[in-house]
C-alpha cells in the first residue's frame, strides 16, 4: 500500500478547492483511504492519519471513527504518537462516550511516567475531558504531582485539580495540604494556576473560605501583589510595561472573594488596593484591565469610604476613554454602585449625561439607565431637561423606556404641579405612540387633583392639538 499523503499536503490540496462540493469530495476520498489504513492495522502511518483526521474534524467533517485509533496512539511508547493521541482524545472524545473510560489506565501510567512532558500530556487531557469517574480514580496521582518540586508539572497539576474539584467537589479536601506552600513559589506559572485553584476552592466551599481566611491567605496575596507592582522590568512577564497583569487580575479576584463580608480581611487589603489604584499605568488597555478589577474588588469588600470614592473616580475617568468597551463597563459598574455611593457618582453626572450622545446604542442605553438613577429632588429640573432632549433625538427603540423613566421621575420628584403637567405634556407630544397606556389616565388624575391648574392645562392641551393633530 502506498504511503498516505502528509498533513501539509492535504491542507494544501483542500485549499485549492474552488467549491464546497469539491472540498467535500477531497475529504471523502481521504477519509476512505484513512479508514482502509485503520482496518489494516497499519501502525506506521497511524499518527499521520489521525493528525489529518483532526484537521478534517476542525473543518466540521465527521471524524468519530478515529476515536479508538487515538487510544492506540496514547498507549504507544513514542512521545510523538502520545502527543497526537492525547490531542485527538481531547478533540474527539468527551465524558458522554464510554470509549473515554478505556483511557483511564493509560493516563494513570503516564501520570507516573519518568518523562515530565508525557506526564504533562496526561494532566492536560484529564483536566480537559476527565469524567467524574476518571477524576475519582486519578485524583491521588494529581495530588502527588501537586506536591512535586517540578514547576512544569505543578502548574499543570493545579489546573487539573481545578477540574477534579468541579467534577467531584467532595475531593476538595484531598488537595488542601498541597495548597500550603503553593504561594511561596517563585515561578509565575505556578503562582497563577495556584491562585486559580484557591479561587475555585473558596468559591465552592464556605468552609474552605473560612479556612483560608484563618490561615492568613490575604497577607500572602498582598505580598505577591506588592512585589509585582514594585518589581522592575522583566521581559518574561512584562506586558506593555506592566508586570504579569494576568496574575495581578487573578490575585485581585481572589482578594475580592476573601474580603467580601469580612472586616479583618478587607482591612488587610485596603492599602494594597489603594496602591494598585494610584500606581497603575492607564495609557494602555492592560493597565485599565487591572484598574477595573481593582474597582470591582474595592466595591465588593468592606472598604474604607475614601477608597470607594477613589474607585468611583477611576470609573469616571473610564467614561472619558476612547475605547467603547471601557466606557461601557464603567457605566455598568456605576449603575451597580449608584445606590450605595450616590453622592460620589453624582460628581460625574455631566460626563454620564454626555454619554447619552454616544453613537453606540449599548453605551447610550446604559447612560440612560444611569441618568435616571441619578435623578433626585435637587437636580430634577436639569436632568429632565437633558433627558427630554434625549427623548426628542433618540432612536425609536429608546423612546418607550425613556418616556416611562421620565414619567416615574416626574411623579416622584416634581418641584410643582405646573412643572409636572408641562413635563408630561412634553413627553406626550414628543414620544407619541411610544408612551405606555397608563400615561393618559395618570395625567387625567393629576389634572383632576389640581383644580387651580385646570385653566392652564386646557390652554396647553389646546395648543398641543393645534400644533399636531396626530397626537
Amino acid at each position: 500500500m502506498p504511503a498516505p499523503i502528509r498533513l501539509r499536503e492535504l491542507i494544501r490540496t483542500i485549499r485549492t478547492a474552488r467549491t464546497q462540493a469539491e472540498e467535500r469530495e477531497m475529504i471523502q476520498k481521504e477519509c476512505a483511504a484513512i479508514r482502509s489504513s485503520f482496518r489494516e492495522e497499519d501502525n506506521t502511518y497511524r499518527c499521520r492519519n489521525v493528525a489529518k483526521l483532526l484537521y478534517m474534524h476542525m473543518l466540521g467533517y465527521p471524524a468519530h471513527f478515529g476515536q479508538l485509533e487515538c487510544l492506540k496512539l496514547i498507549a504507544s511508547q513514542k512521545f510523538t504518537d502520545k502527543r497526537i493521541g492525547y490531542l485527538g482524545a481531547m478533540l474527539l472524545l468527551d465524558e458522554r462516550q464510554d470509549v473515554h473510560l478505556l483511557m483511564t489506565n493509560c493516563i494513570k501510567n503516564d501520570l507516573n511516567h519518568s518523562t515530565q512532558y508525557v506526564q504533562g500530556l496526561a494532566l492536560c487531557t484529564l483536566g480537559c475531558m476527565g469524567s467524574s469517574e476518571m477524576c475519582r480514580d486519578l485524583a491521588g496521582e494529581v495530588e502527588k504531582l501537586l506536591k512535586t518540586s517540578n514547576s512544569y508539572l505543578r502548574k499543570k497539576a493545579a489546573l487539573c485539580a481545578v477540574h477534579v474539584i468541579r467534577k467531584v467537589p467532595e475531593l476538595m479536601e484531598m488537595f488542601l495540604p498541597a495548597t500550603k506552600n503553593l504561594l511561596n513559589e517563585k515561578n509565575h506559572g505556578v503562582l497563577h494556576t495556584s491562585v486559580v485553584l484557591l479561587t475555585e476552592m473558596c468559591e465552592r466551599s464556605p468552609d474552605m473560605l473560612a479556612h483560608f481566611r484563618k490561615v492568613s491567605l490575604v497577607p500572602q496575596l498582598v505580598r505577591i501583589l506588592k512585589n509585582l507592582i514594585m518589581s522592575g522590568y522583566s521581559p518574561e512577564h512584562d506586558v506593555s510595561g506592566i508586570s504579569d497583569p494576568f496574575l495581578q487580575v487573578r490575585i485581585l479576584r481572589l482578594l475580592r472573594i476573601l474580603g467580601r463580608n469580612d472586616d479583618d480581611s478587607s482591612e488587610a487589603m485596603n492599602d494594597i488596593l489603594a496602591q494598585v489604584a494610584t500606581n497603575t499605568e492607564t495609557s494602555k488597555n492592560v493597565g485599565n484591565a487591572i484598574l477595573y478589577e481593582t474597582v470591582l474588588t474595592i466595591m465588593d469588600i468592606k472598604s474604607e469610604s475614601g477608597l470607594r470614592v477613589l474607585a468611583i473616580n477611576i470609573l469616571g475617568r473610564f467614561l472619558l476613554n476612547n475605547d467603547k468597551n471601557i466606557r461601557y463597563v464603567a457605566l455598568t459598574s456605576l449603575l451597580k454602585t449608584v445606590q450605595t455611593d450616590h453622592n460620589a457618582v453624582q460628581r460625574h453626572r455631566s460626563t454620564i449625561v454626555d454619554c447619552l450622545k454616544d453613537l453606540d446604542v449599548s453605551i447610550k442605553r446604559r447612560a440612560m439607565e444611569l441618568s435616571f438613577a441619578l435623578v433626585n429632588g435637587n437636580n430634577v429640573r436639569g436632568m429632565m431637561k437633558e433627558l427630554l432632549y434625549f427623548l426628542d433625538s433618540c432612536e425609536p427603540e429608546f423612546k418607550a423606556d425613556c418616556a416611562s423613566g421620565i414619567f416615574l421621575a416626574a411623579e416622584k420628584y416634581a418641584p410643582s404641579k405646573r412643572w409636572h403637567i408641562d413635563t408630561i405634556m412634553r413627553v406626550l407630544t414628543t414620544a407619541g405612540s411610544y408612551v405606555r397606556d397608563d400615561a393618559v389616565p395618570n395625567l387625567i388624575q393629576l389634572i383632576t387633583n389640581s383644580v387651580e391648574m385646570h385653566a392652564y392645562t386646557v390652554q396647553r392641551l389646546y395648543k398641543a392639538i393645534l400644533g399636531d393633530y396626530s397626537q
